[in-house]
């Protein structure tokens, strides 16, 4: 197209979309050019090119003046949040995003359309840990140090590089000094001697690339290092931007930066927990698997204790901040990640010692090639392939590596010496609930309690009243009917709901509940027919339970089960396979419950009983359970 055509295109006040297929190329490649406009002809936002697309990929070129990495990171925010998007990358120097997505093309390309900086909500904390900031700054200074040192040698005269040389050799001259001075030899006098004989002999240009390659080690392992640690602490960010801040009888949204200890802060329906803190009003479901891994949510009332990371399921809490932002629980495991390194392994300790202990085997190999072909080049040489440097710069790095890899896999660890330790363990004991099992509650079996009605129906009835609230339990009821194609049409008055209880209303003039025994048994006092009594003692205590009542008579018992990961069995069996010699199951549930589980032979050993309240209990009795 021609520039009056890019022209013309320029001055319609409406978005222009401009398409030119590529008839030379197999795959075809389109370059759209799009315009956002305000009403007085203006352009705001978004305008870019696509520059290459295939199926589920685009990149595409920002057209604007400069994109700052703040931009970058927003813009990264925001395609990284919505639903059809798989990965986002953001290359702000170039200006160009590469976003793979699913769905349709037309759908992506209305998103970057609908795109403005300033109406993106994007979390603080967020851009505060993008990491972005650091890697342009470390960038720069790795490409000025390579271009000062091309430009010196290219430049500068040799009289004056010398000089240059000469100067900057002092520092780590002093350096290997001090640690001799300290009796030790290690490698900073490594680094001194072959700087220093060099300096000596008057060859400059080798020593001002031993310089050099020193600086950019360094440059590049505190790189390194900082990235690592930011990448950990960005992995397990909570990324809450705005809180409403319970102010008298309203609710205010502002910045949770700007929230202290002792603020009364209300989280509703399906947000997450942003702070520590004690409910102080409401009632509600809470979902604790991110700290705990309890599959099913936990209720949470006045005076009962919440945690950041967690997420309200059902209902909505006023609570109490007890500690703000950088002291919550969620965020001590974030510094506890970023100061992992303290925790080193034996290997990585070894490994520093061990290139410390090389420096003399060092110096006396330079000491004997020079006695031996008294040449000063031969015996410099050395020096310069000497790998000390190497072992302490890399086991840390590797460390840090597998610790961010492993976050990537939803895997938390504290240390090196962890790793080490994981390594050489025989027994892994797990956690059922939330681990091995799917957290995600399905019904096994309607058991009827009454003649006048079969399990469909009843079940017809339960997924009718449970398909008005969103918690996990009534999912599983809503899914099985679907499964069992029951249509289930409103037949009740008005729904009550009764937090972390169960739900009353009317059906076809009778009373009906359903929820847990103590709302059905204690608090509604329904009771089982004579009859029936028998068939409700022989409950399969191995599922949970969900009771529906209709006029006060129990009318059935919805089973439940948390099923257990098809992949269990395969990672298991992996296991043994790298060296672990036994396997065991830690729950809660009963004995009879955790016996009917361990019938999947897969398991060792089991600990069943197991919960908080029991901890103090003998450890001795614990470990002759994992012992078989």
């Amino acid at each position: 197209m021609q520039r009056k055509e890019f022209a013309a295109a320029e001055g319609r006040a409406d978005s222009y979309l401009f398409k030119r297929l590529n008839e030379n190329v197999p795959r075809v490649c389109a370059k759209h050019i799009f315009y956002k406009r305000e009403t007085d002809g203006r352009v705001i936002h978004m305008r870019f090119e696509i520059k290459h697309e295939i199926r589920g990929r685009l990149r595409v070129r920002v057209a604007q003046g400069r994109m700052s990495a703040r931009q970058a990171d927003i813009l990264q925010y925001y395609l990284t949040a919505q639903p059809q998007v798989t990965s986002v990358k953001v290359r702000e120097r170039i200006q160009e995003i590469t976003v793979c997505y699913k769905g349709g093309r037309e759908d992506m390309i209305a998103l970057l359309k609908a795109f403005r900086y300033e109406d993106a909500d994007v979390p603080e904390s967020y851009l505060q840990n993008s990491g972005r900031e650091l890697n342009r700054e470390y960038w720069d200074r790795l490409v000025t140090k390579v271009v000062l040192r091309a430009g010196n040698k290219l430049f500068v005269p040799a009289p004056v590089r010398a000089g240059v040389t000469a100067l900057r050799s002092v520092r780590y001259i002093w350096h290997g000094i001090d640690t001799l001075r300290k009796g030790k030899i290690e490698v900073p006098v490594l680094d001194a001697t072959a700087i220093g004989v060099s300096v000596a002999r008057g060859n400059f240009d080798t020593a001002g690339s031993v310089m050099f390659l020193l600086g950019i080690g360094g440059l590049l392992e505190e790189w390194t290092h900082k990235k690592s640690v930011e990448d950990l602490a960005r992995s397990m960010s909570l990324n809450v931007s705005r809180v409403w801040l319970v102010s008298g009888e309203a609710e205010v949204l502002v910045p949770a930066a700007g929230v202290r200890a002792g603020d009364q802060v209300r989280v509703h329906v399906g947000n997450v927990i942003p702070f520590d803190g004690t409910v102080t009003d409401g009632e509600a479901m809470v979902n604790q698997a991110s700290l705990t891994g309890e599959s099913m949510p936990v209720r949470k009332a006045e005076g009962a204790t919440v945690y950041a990371g967690t997420v309200v399921e059902e209902g909505s809490i006023t609570l109490c901040v007890r500690e703000a932002n950088g002291s919550s629980k969620f965020e001590k495991i974030v510094t506890m990640i970023e100061e992992s390194e303290k925790l080193k392994s034996s290997l990585e300790s070894r490994a520093e010692h061990l290139a410390d202990r090389l420096v003399p085997w060092t110096l006396a190999g330079t000491a004997a090639v020079w006695l031996l072909t008294r040449n000063v080049t031969r015996a410099l040489s050395v020096l310069m392939v000497d790998f000390s440097c190497a072992l302490k710069l890399a086991m840390p790095i590797s460390v840090l590596s597998a610790i961010r890899e492993a976050s990537l896999y939803n895997v938390t660890v504290k240390g090196g010496k962890y790793l080490e330790a994981m390594a050489e363990a025989k027994t892994i004991v797990f956690d059922k609930t939330g681990t091995l099992t799917k957290a995600q509650p399905k019904v096994v079996d309607v058991v009827p309690f009454t003649d006048k009605m079969g399990a469909d129906e009843l079940l017809r009835i339960a997924a009718c009243l449970e398909e008005h609230f969103p918690h996990s339990m009534a999912k599983a009821v809503v899914d099985a009917a679907r499964e069992r194609n029951l249509v289930h049409e409103e037949m009740h008055t008005q729904v009550e709901y009764i937090v972390a209880h169960g739900i009353s209303t009317t059906v076809e003039g009778k009373r009906a509940v359903i929820g847990s025994y103590h709302f059905v048994f204690e608090d509604e006092k329904c009771r089982v027919e004579e009859h029936f009594k028998e068939r409700f003692d022989e409950l399969p205590q191995e599922y949970s339970h969900l009771y529906l009542a209709i006029d006060n008579e129990l009318a059935a018992v919805i089973c439940i089960q948390d099923p257990l990961r098809e992949e269990a069995s395969q990672v298991i069996a992996a296991l043994k396979r790298e060296g672990i010699d036994k396997v065991v199951m830690m729950t809660g549930d009963s004995e009879r419950t955790a016996r009917a589980i361990a019938a999947w032979r897969a398991w060792t050993s089991i600990i069943p009983r197991c919960c908080p309240r029991i901890r103090p209990v003998s450890w001795s009795r614990r470990r002759r359970w994992a012992a078989g």
